[in-house]
């Protein structure tokens, strides 16, 4: 069965230069004001009436810089039934904004239920360079293209003769590995301000490298992991790191706060703003003048109060990156602060951005540099240590409460055990457990046993143990083993990506969410 074949392509001033050509004189008039250069020769229709003449589309998407009557005008000269998406752009040349806006339109038709039965084909010719190179990046990665360009009258299909995954992106994943290999040549331990980081695994060390390297500028640090990572432990390693570690320090959690109340917690109020403000209070922004301010959880404030996050973040004119100006809820003028912001989340920004959900300008002011913290089952050489250095603090903390606390210790089933489980909440579950542990064992040494009761996972961690142990023959069947645990991995992905398969499928190594889809209808995974 043939595919059906969906064309996009930007419309440029030669489309239009094309369209006047063939329009009485005063609304040509009117366009060649607009596109400037000269009329082409009589019958050239410019780059996308003459592939259309050509060339047979089942659908076509035309993203448009132009005004709405003028590009009304064009669609109804090209006689047939096109779909129009309209862009703002700050510039013709405006990458960020270009990529956003193509992706989004090859997102949509990735998505629809028949996608596999797509043809994407890109025209090249019309539209600014900086557009034919996002085409290019797009169509030869994310979604894989046909190309179109035409000159004149000619039509052609253009054959790309690169592949960026397999030519050009590994070699440059080769020369950004030799340049970052410096970040990552010492342990945390080793590190000033980082200490109390713990671990020696590759993933700990680049991010404490990228911190480090972070630390020493007033720049934007956007930190991405998983829940209970330790991103609140890592901000202030790079406050301790920095010029501004004898200054304030202050952590805001946005989820943990009404959106009304965060705005107060952040800027401050004015006595009377709202109902029970009986006296002024300082907001985060002030107290932390000259020092940090840690935004956990950025990714779940409102868009309002995005919004007015943004507007604190841009720094007036000629004023030094990390002047902040900001207004006190109820107040009636501005005040400024010298902050420096760390922010964190747990949340896929780009997939929120993508939904509307996170502003794209909040997300770059933020993320001037991002640093990515690995889940503990990225780093399972460091969970010994880590759980080893956890039980220290709880000793510590028993001792100072209870006259005549005995220590407790691992025994090696139980390292062992820590070191294979997954800890999907990552060092606070493994925290947590061990508090437990500590709490409701009477011995002095805390078995592996003792660890899976406080989990309250037995069942769940013996099944998953027991995939490695089941005896060989008597009705084994190495297929449903494997395929149980394929299972395992895929409901695993889809609840740690929040149910976005895109995300899913990247976490599992897969080429597209396609192939995970199909894969969770073989094995009767719910995708919910």
């Amino acid at each position: 069965m043939s595919k059906k074949r969906v064309l996009l392509a930007w419309i440029g001033h030669s489309d239009f230069r094309a369209l006047a050509a063939e329009s009485p004189e005063p609304f040509r008039r009117a366009i060649m004001d607009r596109v400037k250069g000269e009329l082409p020769a009589p019958g050239e229709w410019g780059p996308i009436r003459t592939l259309l003449e050509r060339e047979t589309f089942e659908q076509t998407i035309l993203l448009s810089t132009y005004p709405l009557d003028l590009t009304q005008r064009y669609t109804a000269w090209l006689a047939r039934s096109v779909q129009t998406v309209f862009v703002t752009l700050p510039n013709p040349t405006d990458y960020p904004a270009i990529f956003q806006a193509a992706d989004a339109e090859l997102h949509k038709i990735r998505q629809q239920p028949n996608a596999r039965d797509i043809e994407i084909c890109l025209h090249l010719s019309p539209g600014t360079p900086a557009m034919t190179a996002v085409w290019l990046l797009l169509g030869k990665t994310r979604y894989p293209a046909t190309f179109y360009e035409t000159f004149q009258k000619q039509v052609s299909v253009t054959n790309v003769p690169f592949d960026l995954t397999l030519d050009v992106i590994p070699e440059i994943l080769r020369d950004a590995d030799r340049r970052l290999a410096h970040l990552a040549a010492r342990p945390p331990s080793d590190v000033a301000g980082f200490e109390d980081i713990v671990g020696d695994s590759q993933g700990i060390r680049l991010a404490v490298g990228r911190a480090e390297r972070a630390a020493g500028r007033s720049v934007s640090v956007l930190l991405l992991g998983e829940s209970g990572t330790g991103k609140e432990l890592f901000a202030q390693a790079i406050h301790r790191a920095s010029p501004r570690r004898d200054k304030p320090f202050q952590a805001i959690n946005c989820a943990a706060i009404t959106t009304t109340l965060l705005e107060s917690e952040l800027f401050g109020h004015v006595k009377g703003a709202f109902s029970g403000a009986d006296r002024p209070r300082a907001g985060a922004f002030e107290t932390a003048d000259g020092g940090t301010l840690f935004l956990d959880e950025v990714g779940e404030c409102s868009l309002e109060l995005q919004a007015k996050l943004l507007r604190v973040l841009q720094p007036p004119d000629d004023a030094h990156p990390s002047t902040r100006r900001f207004r006190p809820v109820g107040g009636d003028h501005d005040k400024t602060a010298d902050v420096r912001i760390v922010a964190a989340t747990n949340r896929d920004l780009h997939d929120a951005v993508r939904r509307r959900e996170f502003r794209e300008d909040l997300f770059y002011r933020l993320s001037v540099v991002t640093i990515n913290i690995p889940p503990l089952r990225d780093r399972r050489s460091d969970i010994s240590r880590i759980a080893e250095r956890l039980l220290d603090r709880i000793n510590m903390q028993f001792r100072s409460e209870e006259r005549g606390h005995q220590d407790k210790s691992l025994s090696d089933s139980a390292i062992s055990f820590v070191k294979r489980h997954d800890w999907p909440g990552n060092i606070r579950q493994l925290y947590n457990a061990l508090l437990q542990a500590v709490v409701m064992t009477e011995g002095n040494v805390l078995g592996k046993n003792d660890l899976v009761a406080s989990l309250g996972e037995f069942h769940e961690s013996r099944a998953a143990e027991d995939l490695l142990e089941r005896s060989l023959g008597d009705g084994f069947d190495l297929e449903e083993l494997l395929n149980e645990l394929r299972r395992h991995y895929l409901r695993r992905a889809m609840a740690e990506a929040h149910g976005v398969k895109t995300h899913a499928a990247r976490l599992l190594g897969l080429r597209s969410y396609q192939d995970l889809d199909a894969k969770l209808k073989r094995l009767n995974v719910d995708a919910e």
